[in-house]
Order: structure tokens, then sequence, then C-alpha cells
């Protein structure tokens, strides 16, 4: 079963389920705007939105189109932020139906983006069109900052929207971001916090020899392995009250040598840290730098040599850890939950990186939105019942939201 493709089918839908059929057959694979955006105008026109389609450059990197749009001029301002680009899709023949046509089976609608995240925009809009249909305007403003590369290098995106966002006088008081949070059920989690992320490589330096002959040749792969350790242990922390313990894994070791007889001239470690607050990525930089420069110094496989020589790069711009103490935003949305679905979310901080990260320093955010069980997978889909369900969510959470803000 399908969603029909019509023109008589008006742009605006109160329907969450024919909104994301429009987006899914959209094949807004990063750094593809794919008519996504277009088809997310068309929805909010009607409704009464100004809407902006803003491009972002940057050398080096592909040109990312990018969507602003919003509704009412005063009053408390709730943004809802998301991105209509995809992951690609792998092998499409894997695929049970089409990725991008929005096929219905057994009561779940298939498509790239179905969960992450063409879902929670469709889900917000079908909200905010039945408010305006049941209530006549909305008591305040709502805008939506949708990007079209947080699947890609998140360069020319959120980012930059912010700011193109703010040099025009925008301000918020509060965003939702509609990730998919849920771990199992929805309404299993709201995301009030993300752990940083930082991420380096350390290279060892050697001297290239035979084999045969170790005494003329100064091996890496001891002083690698050595820091390799120090970065893992001893534990960083043992968590806090809101986060878990932070916690550095080595991702690669390399040295690059296709020869089993030739000692290499150097070896890598990279390693990502996710971290929570009792650090900041400078505080955290500092103590790994001290770490490697103790092993280096006083590893005991050196054998009368000179310390380990290594080099240490950091990797793109690290990830801020953050932490939302809004009551009228997470109460609000919480209540909107526990009504709706009859169960209080918890309240996490676990996963990875969101673009979160970059709102936080505009206004206080959490982040809620469908299971995430099959995004990035072959076959994404989603419940159409949670479609539903999730619309109700954000249409009781907007009433509330706007009634607690207290602005």
């Amino acid at each position: 079963m399908s969603i029909p493709q019509s023109s008589a089918t008006p742009a605006v839908s109160t329907d969450p389920v024919a909104n994301l059929a429009s987006l899914i057959r959209c094949a807004s694979v990063t750094p593809a705007e794919g008519g996504a955006l277009s088809a997310l105008e068309a929805m909010l026109a009607p409704l009464g939105f100004a809407v902006d389609r803003v491009t972002m450059t940057e050398e080096g990197t592909p040109d990312i189109e990018n969507l602003y749009a919003r509704l009412g001029s005063d009053g408390p301002h709730l943004m809802f932020a998301g991105h209509t680009d995809v992951v690609p899709v792998g092998d499409a023949a894997s695929w049970t139906h089409p990725p991008f046509s929005a096929e219905i089976a057994g009561g779940e609608m298939y498509g790239r983006g179905a969960v992450d995240m063409k879902g929670g925009i469709a889900c917000f809009v079908a909200a905010v069109a039945r408010i305006k249909a049941r209530l006549g305007a909305l008591p305040g403003s709502v805008s939506l900052l949708i990007t079209g590369d947080e699947e890609g290098p998140a360069i020319n995106g959120t980012v930059k929207l912010l700011e193109w966002a703010k040099a025009r006088g925008e301000r918020w008081d509060a965003c939702l971001v509609g990730e998919p949070t849920n771990p199992d059920r929805l309404g299993d989690m709201i995301k009030i916090g993300r752990r940083g992320s930082l991420s380096g490589t350390v290279t060892v330096h050697g001297v290239q020899g035979h084999a045969a002959y170790p005494h003329l040749a100064d091996n890496p792969v001891r002083g690698v392995l050595s820091l390799a350790e120090a970065l893992m242990d001893p534990p960083f922390d043992t968590g806090t009250a809101e986060f878990p313990a932070s916690n550095l894994e080595v991702t690669s070791i390399d040295v690059g040598n296709p020869a089993v007889n030739v000692i290499p001239a150097k070896a890598t470690a990279s390693f990502n840290i996710r971290f929570n607050d009792c650090w900041t990525a400078d505080s955290l930089m500092a103590e790994i730098e001290a770490r490697l420069a103790r092993a280096a110094e006083a590893s005991p496989l050196r054998e009368g040599r000179p310390p380990v020589r290594y080099t240490l790069a950091w990797r793109e711009r690290p990830s801020h850890v953050f932490l939302t103490r809004n009551n009228a935003l997470i109460g609000s949305l919480s209540a909107a939950v526990e009504a709706t679905i009859g169960r209080a979310p918890a309240l996490s901080t676990t996963g990875g990186t969101s673009d979160a990260r970059f709102i936080k320093d505009y206004c206080p955010v959490v982040e809620f939105g469908l299971v995430g069980q099959t995004m990035h997978m072959v076959d994404e889909r989603v419940p159409v019942a949670d479609l539903e369900t999730l619309t109700r969510i954000y249409e009781a959470f907007i009433e509330r939201w706007f009634a607690d803000a207290g602005l």
C-alpha cells in the first residue's frame, strides 16, 4: 500500500502520514536537497509561515540549501529543529520496498528518513496545522529551522543558519529537536542533554628497519601500544548525577605496513572520548596531553632508549557537553507525553551528538521524536500508529509550552 500522489491532495495536511510520504519521496541524500525542502515549503506556506530558503557555502565543502520558516511575530517563540537530508540507502535491491516509495505494509511506512528524521518533521507540521484548524492562531510564534547537512559534515547547515537567523533579529525562547530519541517504544525518552565528543590521532615516530636487525631500528608499535593504554586507563571519572562516566575508546591502530619483515617508520592510534560535565573540552585536552607525555617518558618498553617520540593531532571541532535545565520546556513536554500515552518518559543524556549541541548556545533545547531502532538501516520504517501518536504529543506539547512559558 502507498499513499496516492494526486494534484487534488492539499499541500498542507493535518495527517502526518501524508506529510511523511511527501518527504520520503524526495531523494534528499546529503548534500542533495532532492525536493524535500520544496515539499516542506509547500506544506508550510499555506499555514501562514514566512519561508526562507538559505544556501550556505564554504570552500572545499558542498553548498547546502536550508530552510527557515516562522509563523507569528510576537509572544513566546518556540523553535522546532531538524533535517531533511538522509544517509545513503545502501543496496537498494536489499530493501523490501523501494527506499523512496513511502509504501505502507504491515502497518509500517518504509523509506529512507522515515524515522531519521523526516517523520518528526511531518508530525510537527501536522500538529501545528491541527492547532491552527482548531484555534485559528497560536498564542505566540513557532519557527522551523531545517538543515540539509546534518548527516554530513554539519558545516553549512544548522551552525550557519542559526547565525543567519540571529543576524536578522530572530530570538528563541526554547527549542525542540525532532530526532528519534526513543530506544524501544514511543514515549520512552526525552534527551535533555548530550555528552561532549572529542577525537584525536597520536602518531608515534620510529625508525624503519629490517625485522631481523631490530637494534638498527626503533619499532613505533611498542610506543603506540603504551600510549594507547595510557589513554584508556585509568578511567577519567566515575560519572555524575546526570551523566554516565566519560569513556575513551581507541578506534584504530595502524602502521600502513604491507611487509611482515619490515619494522615500520610510524604507527598511529585514533581515539574518541565521550565526556560528561566533569570536563570541558579544554580541560580534557590538557588531561590527555599530560597522560601521553607521562607514558612517553615512563614506558617500560624503552629499555634505555629515549622517550617515545610522538605527535598529537586533534580532529575536527569538539562537541561540548551540555545539560538543559528549563522547567517550562522539560515539564511541558514530559506532561504532554504522559497525558498522551499514559506513562512518564525518562530524562536522558545518553547517545551520540546532534544539532542540539549548536542550538544550546541560543536557547534551552530538548530532543524528542520517534523510535530509532531502524534509522540508517536497510528497510528503515515507522509504524503508522506512531506517527499519529507523536503528532498528538507534539500538539499537546505546543499548547502546554505556550501556557507554561510565562513570558
